[in-house]
């Protein structure tokens, strides 16, 4: 049977010309990105000097842009806020990499033998919902409120996260790149050691990546007690004077730090593993 022929004179549909650049999961190139992410800080910068210098908010409860830099200025010159930044790197970091020493390990076992799972999950399970802030008044009772308690608080929070995802992680390998293994003659270690662990490794420096910006919220919360440095202990004492300007630039110190250590992170991914996005 001959197809249709559509008459020459009669008009065609119009066809429907489809953006790009809106399109539903279109990769963004690396300018406009940066451009987009900037451009947002610069527009809440604005309606937040809008906000303070216009009047409609009383300096009581919100520094202008203007004051916060001022007093962050003060706490450089004049009280050593450089000391304090310092304390609160080491704590996050000491009691992140205590907890990833301890947790990758253990999420490894988890994931590679099930036996090792059924026997630690539900109770990693359970302490992953308890609020790290809870533990803080035991932790003064057993390690004082000393350095330790500090850097066992922010232990806590991170420690059952790492652990469970690195078990997922691993525990999601490939069945066939197993198989393929056991056929090529490996043992069960050399399993874990030539598949699991290689596959999984990506995801593991991608949950670690994750996990330490967890850490970076747990420290304001282990500084409230007992101490004597820290960016959570000017916080503190700024409330005390009511210096909102001092507050908000510690907080953006914090936030700061962690862009800068999860940026850093990504980058040693990405240099580790370039294989993994091939």
């Amino acid at each position: 049977m001959d197809a249709i022929q559509v008459p020459a004179h009669l008009p065609q549909a119009p066809r429907r010309l489809r953006s790009r650049r809106f399109a539903p999961l279109e990769p963004v190139a690396a300018r406009t990105r940066w451009l987009l992410g900037v451009g947002f800080f610069v527009l809440f910068v604005l309606v937040w000097a809008g906000f303070t210098l216009g009047g409609f908010v009383s300096p009581t409860f919100l520094a202008s842009p203007a004051t916060m830099a001022r007093e962050g200025w003060l706490l450089f010159t004049e009280y050593n806020f450089l000391h304090d930044i310092g304390m609160t790197v080491w704590r996050v970091f000491g009691g992140f990499l205590l907890a990833s020493v301890i947790a990758v390990p253990l999420g490894i076992a988890m994931g590679a033998y099930k036996g090792v799972e059924a026997f630690f999950e539900p109770f990693v399970s359970f302490c992953r919902y308890l609020p790290a802030s809870a533990f803080i008044p035991l932790l003064i009772l057993w390690a004082g409120i000393g350095e330790m308690q500090k850097i066992l608080v922010i232990f806590i929070g991170s420690f059952f996260q790492v652990v469970l995802m690195v078990a997922v992680t691993v525990g999601s390998a490939r069945r066939d790149l197993v198989e393929a293994a056991y056929t090529l003659g490996a043992s069960d270690s050399g399993v874990v050691r030539r598949v699991l662990v290689p596959g999984a490794a990506p995801g593991i420096a991608e949950s670690l990546r994750l996990v330490l910006g967890w850490a970076w919220t747990y420290v304001i919360v282990a500084e409230l007690i007992g101490s004597s440095s820290g960016i959570g202990h000017m916080i503190t004492d700024s409330q005390a004077l009511l210096n909102t300007g001092q507050i908000i630039f510690g907080i953006i110190v914090i936030g700061i730090i962690g862009l800068v250590s999860d940026f850093a992170f990504k980058a040693i991914n990405r240099r580790l593993f370039a294989w993994s996005s091939i």
